[in-house]
């Protein structure tokens, strides 16, 4: 090949340069790893690192999208599938325990009874006591679900499917409470006696309550407050029941497992049909890319 000749006035007039040696562009590439012969590190002669370093390529979170390079999405049973099920999981480890004390007569029974008889004859107001275990009744109860349920649906545009599933969380008290009831004949306090009295565990009152009010605060609102406040209503329930002398404790604490059960099938089933409901007035936006 021949050289294109340079400008005779511009060769003339530049000044006489002498040739330096450039190391680090001829050596850029001339060893590898451990001094090895063959192809080295590429990198900038001027000591800059490349616009996009393939070395310092940060991913995002194990699991997730959009990451580089493409990693499969996060497991159905995750750590947010582990949060969901601790609930329900340790209220039925606690519910067969507990069952299994009481019709075994076990220590736990015993020291169950000795706290019943304490609670029953501690000085408290009965009439405040005897409101509260009236609160879990079915005639205060399922009027104030019923009401909650017409109102989420008239006035918060919940689907009448809603209403229907909290219903039938209420329909499954009785059909839990009663065959357990037959099953483990638990002769209730002194106060109720015996005889066709038998069969005290778990809670009627107790169960109504907790699945009537829970079922009510799912359908209404979410709130932490409203939470608390449940939590609260409940345990003042139970301590009205076992004050005047109509259950035990333990009655009292399998009725809550049994609740949270029944309360957790319904959120799931709840949270199902809001996540299946497309937004009013427009199609779901397309996936990226696309």
């Amino acid at each position: 090949m021949s050289e294109t000749p340079r400008p005779q006035g511009t060769a003339d007039d530049a000044p006489p340069v002498r040739p330096q040696c450039r190391r680090g562009r001829a050596t850029a590439h001339a060893t590898g790893a451990a001094g090895k012969p063959g192809p080295g590190t590429p990198h900038r002669s001027d000591g800059r690192p490349f616009h996009t370093p393939r070395d310092e390529r940060h991913a995002g979170q194990a699991g997730g999208l959009g990451t580089s390079p493409p990693v499969p999405e996060p497991s159905a049973f995750g750590a947010p599938w582990r949060r969901r099920v601790l609930l329900p999981a340790l209220s039925a480890v606690l519910f067969a325990l507990v069952t299994w004390q009481v019709a075994a007569h076990g220590p736990l029974r015993a020291l169950d009874e000795r706290v019943g008889r304490a609670v029953a004859g501690a000085a408290f107001p009965r009439a405040v006591t005897g409101f509260l275990a009236d609160l879990g009744n079915a005639s205060v109860a399922v009027p104030v679900l019923a009401a909650a349920a017409l109102w989420a649906v008239l006035r918060r545009g919940r689907p009448w499917s809603h209403a229907l599933a909290a219903a039938l969380a209420m329909a499954a008290v009785p059909a839990l409470v009663v065959p357990l009831k037959t099953l483990i004949d638990r002769p209730g306090p002194p106060a109720m006696g015996t005889g066709p009295h038998d069969g005290f565990f778990p809670s009627g009152h107790t169960a109504t309550a907790a699945v009537a009010y829970g079922a009510a605060l799912l359908l209404l609102t979410r709130s932490r407050r409203a939470a608390a406040g449940y939590v609260l209503l409940n345990a003042a329930v139970g301590a009205g029941l076992v004050h005047r002398g109509y259950h035990w404790p333990l009655d009292v604490l399998g009725s809550w497992c049994l609740a949270v059960l029944v309360l957790w099938c319904l959120a799931r089933w709840l949270s199902r049909g809001r996540a299946g409901r497309r937004p009013r007035g427009g199609r779901a936006p397309a996936p990226p890319g696309r």
